[in-house]
């Protein structure tokens, strides 16, 4: 499995998909390493111990440029470190609780994504996030999340897991690795995961293809859905994760659709509204930001404001992004003269959503709980 040395904004790391651990280079060694790659020179003898000892990987012998991504400095008029895309909005499902109002299965053409990717990849996109819809029913998958990987990035897939088990995505993900792939449970059983998701067979080829990941040794993690509707098998689903050995994490806040449709609240269990953490700001917008799959930039997947069209304005673009993002940032309508901003627990732009769906206050505002605390 390749390392990345990259550049990210003004310092050089090396990271490793799969792997939390990373670390920081002076630009000295970073010039180094560049340079080991290009000449088809051995990896040098501190990279080799540094490698060793983050993650326990024995690179000595071995030509640096064959086991080592070096990804160039930004040749792009802006400069972003991460960026979440829709490759297609299509899904296989129909899940009552979706924040996509509409899933129309259409996108950009092949060359388009490719050249996407390639735009990303300039502009120093080191940590890419691909989702739909469901990403593995787009038949330019493969060859766009090659370009991608080929590209080193760090990649993380989310997907219902319905097609993890086909033999073409599982020698895929094992010849180029992911950081994460990122599955959404939604029961323990057949009965109570096809009535969420509407599918026949949506539990069962969730599964099987959680069971293959697992013995593909894929770097996967399990998101639970918790809806009104599965959180009597909440303590099934916990354990069926657990059985195969995959980590897990819970998610329980069911938002509107980003145009601010609430019928999606109606699957919210009350309880499991997640409002522990007060909002620290965002760096949506500036470091980071969101394409749909008709190269429309945002700055987030509900900050949907005033969208940039890459594949006509190129990264030039972007350069609009930061005040675009600013602006949705402020607390106004609803929100305005707020006196509990400071320890809000929701970002502006899903407020928003939350107030136009004329959402319960108890959603997602503390003025509707007796003690703010």
């Amino acid at each position: 499995m390749p390392v990345i040395v990259s550049p990210q904004e003004d310092i050089f790391i090396a990271v490793r998909p799969g792997a939390q651990a990373g670390m920081q280079l002076p630009k000295a060694h970073y010039e180094q390493l560049a340079a080991a790659a290009t000449l088809g020179h051995p990896v040098p003898s501190w990279f080799v111990d540094a490698v060793r000892q983050a993650w326990q990987l024995d690179l000595a012998g071995r030509s640096t440029g064959s086991v080592v991504t070096v990804r160039r400095p930004s040749t792009a008029p802006v400069t972003y470190s991460r960026a979440t895309w829709e490759i297609n909005k299509g899904c296989n499902f129909s899940c009552e609780h979706c924040y996509l109002e509409q899933r129309p299965f259409a996108g950009l053409p092949l060359d388009a994504k490719l050249a996407l990717i390639d735009m990303l990849r300039d502009m120093g996109v080191l940590w890419l996030q691909i989702t739909g819809g469901e990403p593995l029913i787009d038949p330019d998958f493969p060859p766009t999340y090659e370009r991608a990987h080929d590209a080193g990035m760090m990649l993380e897939i989310l997907t219902n897991g319905s097609r993890l088990a086909r033999p073409e995505h599982l020698a895929m993900f094992a010849a180029r690795r992911p950081h994460k792939i990122t599955v959404s449970m939604y029961g323990a059983s057949p009965e109570t995961a096809d009535a969420l998701t509407q599918t026949r067979g949506a539990f069962t080829s969730m599964y099987r293809g959680l069971q293959a990941a697992a013995a593909a040794d894929l770097p996967v993690e399990v998101t639970i859905i918790i809806t009104k509707h599965n959180v009597a098998e909440l303590d099934d689903m916990r354990a069926l994760i657990d059985t195969i050995g995959l980590p897990r994490h819970e998610y329980g806040s069911i938002s509107p659709t980003y145009t601010g449709n609430g019928v999606t609240l109606e699957t919210q269990t009350p309880g499991y509204l997640d409002k522990s953490a007060i909002f620290a700001g965002c760096p949506a917008g500036h470091t980071s930001f969101h394409v749909d799959p008709h190269g429309l930039a945002t700055m987030c997947k509900i900050g949907r404001d005033h969208p940039i069209n890459l594949t006509a304005d190129g990264p030039d673009g972007l350069r609009r992004l930061p005040a675009i993002a600013d602006a949705q940032m402020l607390r106004t309508s609803g929100c305005g003269g707020c006196t509990l901003s400071s320890t809000c627990r929701v970002c502006r732009p899903m407020a928003r959503v939350y107030q136009d769906a004329k959402a319960p206050l108890d959603h997602y505002c503390q003025h509707a709980e007796r003690n703010p605390t």
